[in-house]
């Protein structure tokens, strides 16, 4: 039987949101494979099919992704395991001191470069992305600085910016979360792979699911002297009240996801937690916005947010 893949270009958004759907086709037999790459600023779902897939499937697959107005494009591809095809098309990318790969294709390390092997399925954060390049680089900026003890990686994905974390910041305490239970489980995967040590002392990381800093333990250890938050514009303006109030005096807050469009809507949410832009990175589509607070934590104010945030709108996928 020939396999299939099938192709549609989509938004950002539309990615992300396939990406959260525990079973996107539900009744088909056997059960395709669903996964997003991206490449030039430019996103595309991937559908891969053992053999022709049926005009169900097809109009279910085009539904992900109302903004591209057009069929699949159907093409034949050898016979093998979907999930490793998915992750093949994934070139290295190098990332300053970072060399971030598959494991089907690991490329070659320069000398003095830190790999890391990031098998994402369906949990975004590969490397491969603006966004993710962006926060890594804003961060080995902030280490040149100085060292950071306490870190928060909000909507971790595939764990890689806690992983590139903990090289910056090698005795830091890291705490990483997502609000989906399946990255989740991918991080702490992709975790083992790189032989990252999980627990809760420092140069350790500890993965959980959890909406935004919704979670005892989240909250119990703030105040972070780095919070990360690559996730989208939506979620980001949303959580801005309970993800301002667990970063320290003087700590920093580097911000992702977004679109140049959106970026006035996300700074004035933030500066109006008393946060200050201190640097925006010059990309042309994806910015990266890094603030610094100069008032002290609240982690009341954090739960108390958290839990009005998480209970209406602020996890819809939207772009603002």
């Amino acid at each position: 039987m020939t396999a299939v893949i099938a192709t549609l270009p989509c938004t950002r958004a539309e990615a992300d949101a396939a990406a959260l759907m525990d079973e996107p086709f539900p009744g088909f037999d056997p059960a395709p494979t669903l996964a997003a790459a991206e490449a030039d600023d430019v996103w595309e779902l991937r559908l891969y099919c053992d053999g022709q897939p049926s005009d169900d499937l097809l109009a279910a697959f085009r539904a992900l992704a109302p903004s591209s107005g057009l069929a699949p494009m159907l093409s034949a591809v050898p016979d093998e395991d979907w999930v490793t095809l998915s992750q093949a098309g994934l070139e290295p990318v190098d990332i300053g001191r970072f060399h971030v790969h598959t494991g089907e294709w690991a490329g070659t390390s320069k000398p003095g470069q830190w790999p890391i092997r990031i098998d994402a399925g369906l949990a975004f954060g590969t490397g491969q992305h603006a966004t993710t390049a962006g926060c890594i680089a804003v961060a080995t900026g902030l280490a040149k600085q100085g060292t950071k003890r306490n870190v928060l990686d909000v909507g971790t994905g595939s764990g890689l910016l806690a992983f590139a974390a903990r090289r910056l910041f090698p005795r830091a305490r890291l705490t990483a979360a997502d609000l989906d239970p399946i990255a989740a489980r991918v991080a702490v995967a992709n975790a083992r792979l790189n032989g990252v040590p999980l627990g809760r002392g420092p140069g350790e990381i500890t993965l959980m699911a959890a909406p935004g800093v919704e979670h005892p333990l989240i909250a119990g250890r703030a105040p972070y002297d780095l919070v990360f938050a690559n996730i989208l514009a939506g979620p980001l303006v949303a959580l801005a009240p309970s993800v301002s109030a667990v970063v320290a005096r003087g700590g920093h807050l580097i911000l992702a996801g977004l679109l140049q469009p959106q970026a006035p809507k996300v700074i004035a949410a933030y500066r109006a937690q008393g946060l200050t832009l201190i640097n925006r990175s010059p990309r042309r589509e994806w910015p990266v916005l890094l603030f610094r607070k100069e008032a002290p934590a609240n982690r009341r104010a954090a739960l108390r947010g958290a839990r009005r945030e998480t209970a209406g709108r602020g996890w819809q996928i939207d772009s603002l």
